[in-house]
């Protein structure tokens, strides 16, 4: 693995617990959405002494859109749900994330929608999208000279990778704007934006530095330009695509094979967590921040959880859809993958497309996703399920 591991961490936090005697089968994972209040019963024989014979082994990108997964972690939802898990692993970029996971390195990530799919479609990886991890938490930024999309004319935009929801919709504001997306050119003719990839790190220095006129990324990368003044938000993502899943929870394929209950629980820690995170706004930033898991200044992680409609009413086009701020959601629609499949067939990348051809979003949706173990999740949770929404996509 490219990153080194930090040491496991304790459980003392949770007051010492230990597996084994003591463990939540992900079928009693339970709580009102938003509670946090657990109905507990008696583990099976089966699970005492963990659901795993090792630990866990998880990864993230250090951005918002993994609150859900490393909040599981943080506050001991997987260890009461009976799965021991090393600290989670922090990685750089999406390709060494990707690797890790597709070469049994990690067992767990937050992975681009995209991304996920392509890499199971195209390249045939053993992974499989169990829940999604959140919603929302993307936006648009440009230079403070910037107020419309269509003044991208001839400009650089940088994006974190092809195959994102950043990419696909950016390049629905633009073709709505009149512009075509570009690649691998010196400098954009008129008409045109190009794109570029690069690091979520280096997008605020880039704007800044006028290298770039904007970027469309996970948060709080838009907290950070806002508060430096090196750019404010032109659009946030949420509020062209309501309610759209970034980033899902994705694991090895074995996993969900193999050790189904474990799976279950896997799943069941997440939707614990994004249920707290929902009713603990004000503590996200406080978990995430100096626990050390992101970076990023905490009043800017802040931010991101507790954005108001009221304070971006001169951005918002559909307020009532508080698509500024990061939302929580984890069943996987298949209606939403049906038109993610649409879409990446309608984006310009820099690689093969030919995956796309003929592909169909059920067929997408089949073989990417599995969601039994979300499904066992909430039903214990009392969440009903909506398994096929109406997808609100206006650029």
């Amino acid at each position: 693995m490219s990153e080194t591991p930090r040491p496991s961490r304790p459980y003392s936090r949770r007051g010492a617990l230990r597996l084994g005697g003591r463990v939540l089968t992900g079928a009693t994972l339970a709580g009102l959405a938003g509670t946090g209040a657990v109905r507990s019963v008696a583990p099976s024989a089966s699970t005492r002494g963990g659901l795993l014979d090792r630990p866990l082994r998880i990864g993230y990108l250090p951005i918002t859109d993994a609150s859900a997964l490393l909040v599981a972690y943080e506050r001991g939802l997987l260890a009461d749900a009976g799965v021991d898990a090393e600290r989670p692993v922090l990685f750089r970029s999406w390709d060494s994330l990707a690797q890790a996971l597709t070469t049994g390195q990690v067992d767990v990530v937050h992975m681009l929608m995209p991304m996920a799919l392509q890499l199971r479609i195209a390249k045939k990886a053993p992974i499989k999208v169990v829940a999604w991890g959140h919603t929302n938490g993307s936006a648009l930024t440009v230079a403070p000279r910037i107020t419309d999309v269509a003044q991208l004319a001839g400009a650089r935009v940088a994006i974190p990778f092809w195959w994102s929801v950043h990419n696909v919709l950016l390049q629905r504001m633009l073709d709505a704007a009149g512009l075509k997306a570009v690649t691998g050119t010196a400098s954009a003719a008129a008409g045109t934006v190009e794109l570029l990839v690069m690091s979520p790190a280096d997008m605020v220095p880039a704007l800044r530095a006028g290298s770039i006129a904007g970027f469309v990324v996970a948060d709080p990368f838009s907290a950070l330009a806002e508060a430096s003044g090196a750019g404010h938000v032109l659009r946030f993502l949420g509020d062209v695509w309501k309610d759209h899943a970034c980033c899902a929870v994705t694991v090895r394929e074995d996993l969900a094979t193999a050790h189904p209950e474990a799976a279950t629980a896997l799943v069941a820690s997440v939707l614990r967590a994004q249920q707290w995170l929902s009713a603990h706004r004000t503590g996200g930033a406080r978990e995430l921040g100096p626990t050390g898991y992101l970076p990023q200044p905490v009043k800017a992680i802040d931010k991101v959880f507790n954005r108001t409609a009221a304070a971006y009413r001169d951005v918002l086009r559909h307020p009532a859809w508080q698509g500024q701020r990061l939302g929580f959601s984890a069943f996987p629609a298949a209606s939403y993958t049906a038109s993610l499949v649409e879409l990446m067939g309608r984006t310009t990348v820099d690689g093969d497309t030919s995956f796309l051809s003929g592909l169909t979003g059920a067929a997408a949706h089949r073989e990417l996703v599995d969601d039994r173990f979300v499904t066992r999740a909430l039903s214990a949770a009392g969440i009903p399920l909506v398994r096929n929404r109406k997808e609100l996509i206006e650029p």
